[in-house]
């Protein structure tokens, strides 16, 4: 990789200065987005998305200075999502969050102007088509990663093993093995979406993403969000930022067309 440029959420690294370092930034199909429902075309060619992650095996949880990670075997497409807008399976990789420092903002989608405390990423790619994941990162249909917001409510069970590991990387660079968590338990109950075709919301911003963007929120208490809260953006030698506000305002849609799998 030539000039891997340092990036992040502050002032002077943030997403207004990333297009200087990565063009792309200003590109035709940007994401996030903001999801405007009225806006949005039902379509009843899209199939129901399929989510099999029974076999899944998940190998690590990090924290990448930017987010925090859970990374999976993906040597085939044994935990992969179909269905929906796509002809091949992609296969799990890795899911991320994003949160803010209050509960009024985190999410990197919004729905109608309106903002979640935090919204999780789950990255895949088309093994299929291509060889590896960096491969399919930078191929225009090489990757589909479903977005789910968090809201505020009563504890999320099926959360608590991942917040409780959170003490274990809570300094960048940080990885601890996380042996075994299925993410299904982190999807809601409806699988209603909208899709559309857009980018990685972080550096490099490869414009290799078809985005599902589920419509149900689900719900994760005060306290389970606040143990995000503690993570932090730096290295134990460093002096302390909390990790927080690590999103990337809505970009413009530049006449592309969401579609909804389900009608208004």
């Amino acid at each position: 990789m030539t000039g891997q440029h340092s990036w992040g959420y502050g002032q002077d690294d943030g997403p207004s200065e990333w297009h200087k370092s990565y063009p792309i930034a200003q590109g035709s199909r940007q994401s996030p987005i903001d999801i405007v429902s009225a806006r949005a075309v039902y379509d009843p060619n899209l199939k129901p998305l399929i989510i099999s992650y029974e076999s899944c095996t998940s190998l690590s949880i990090s924290n990448t200075g930017h987010s925090v990670m859970v990374e999976f075997e993906d040597t085939d497409d044994k935990a992969a999502i179909s269905g929906g807008p796509f002809q091949n399976p992609f296969r799990l990789k890795q899911f991320h969050f994003h949160w803010g420092r209050t509960h009024s903002q985190g999410s990197e989608h919004t729905i109608d102007g309106k903002p979640f405390p935090c919204e999780l990423h789950l990255v895949h790619w088309n093994g299929r088509k291509y060889a590896t994941f960096g491969e399919a990162a930078a191929a225009p249909d090489g990757l589909a990663v479903v977005g789910v917001f968090l809201e505020i409510g009563k504890e999320h069970a099926g959360m608590n093993r991942l917040t409780d590991a959170l003490y274990m990387v809570k300094f960048k660079g940080t990885k601890a093995q996380f042996g075994s968590f299925n993410p299904k338990c982190l999807l809601p109950l409806s699988l209603d979406y909208w899709t559309y075709l857009g980018s990685l919301t972080t550096p490099p911003l490869n414009e290799s993403v078809t985005w599902i963007v589920l419509k149900e929120p689900i719900r994760i208490s005060e306290k389970q969000l606040e143990k995000f809260r503690m993570l932090l953006f730096t290295s134990e030698e460093d002096q302390r930022v909390q990790m927080a506000n690590n999103f990337r305002p809505p970009q413009p849609l530049k006449g592309r067309v969401v579609r909804a799998s389900f009608k208004a």
